[in-house]
């Protein structure tokens, strides 16, 4: 017997292409009344931490909550898969809003690019040579010449990821702050990042181009041959997560900062 909504609830269900995905899907397609995503008003996602990202750029301009059940590895960003009770979870969620970065790139060929990112905007070496680039802070200029790796531009959502990989800090979400981690810093040497109010925008600019080619990539999004990149937190655009509530992103990213 199929669970409907209750109270007119309508739920929509996307899947990665995963063998996990798949089978969960089939343990809950029966079991629930489900609508078009278009048409729905809380969106679930059966997949890992990568699919859920794809998702909410995908669904961003529906601005529907979305429930994701961990289907992948890690999934940081989603919720235990359990094929019952699934409404009532819904219902009972915590909601936690996830604001993009927006990314505006300039190439050599003088072409404009905005992407968003959730999680981070990176800008890394495309070849053997280590970048040099200039970091400005809201018009200031703050590095005049890193070289390294690259750097990851960080949201709180995101520092977990790449950031954390880096050895960035951990931002709870509620911080209102952006990281700014070096990746592999050759100059200045004992650099460490930045902790910068989210109301900053930040403009890196390759300073050798031709011999120091970059990459910027915003959450998965990669762009190539780039001259500069400016970066700020969108505050009026958010995709809403939802999380059972003693399992909430908030308490996974406070938790995160005390494991061995």
């Amino acid at each position: 017997m199929r669970e409907d909504g209750g109270a007119g609830l309508r739920i929509g269900c996307v899947r990665s292409d995963s063998e996990r995905a798949r089978v969960a899907f089939a343990e809950i397609e029966d079991r629930y009344h489900w609508v078009d995503p278009d048409d729905c008003d809380v969106l679930v996602a059966l997949g890992g931490d990568g699919f859920l990202l794809h998702v909410m750029h995908r669904h961003l301009e529906l601005t529907r909550p979305i429930f994701g059940m961990n289907r992948g590895t890690v999934g940081f960003l989603l919720n235990q898969f359990k094929a019952e009770g699934l409404v009532e979870r819904i219902s009972a969620a915590t909601r936690i809003d996830v604001h993009p970065l927006i990314m505006r790139a300039v190439t050599t060929a003088g072409q404009v690019v905005d992407a968003l990112a959730f999680n981070e905007v990176a800008v890394t070496r495309d070849s053997a040579q280590s970048v040099n680039i200039r970091v400005s802070v809201d018009g200031v200029e703050r590095l005049g010449n890193f070289v390294g790796d690259g750097l990851i531009i960080a949201t709180a959502a995101g520092s977990t990821a790449y950031n954390l990989s880096a050895h960035g800090p951990i931002l709870p979400l509620g911080s209102g702050l952006l990281a700014v981690t070096p990746v592999s810093p050759f100059r200045p040497r004992r650099w460490r990042g930045a902790l910068l109010p989210q109301s900053a925008e930040i403009a890196l600019e390759n300073l050798d181009p031709v011999k120091r080619p970059v990459a910027a990539t915003a959450d998965f999004r990669e762009l190539v041959q780039i001259e500069s990149v400016l970066i700020r937190q969108d505050l009026s655009a958010a995709v809403q997560l939802l999380f059972d509530p003693d399992h909430s992103l908030e308490e996974r990213i406070i938790a995160e900062q005390f494991l061995a």
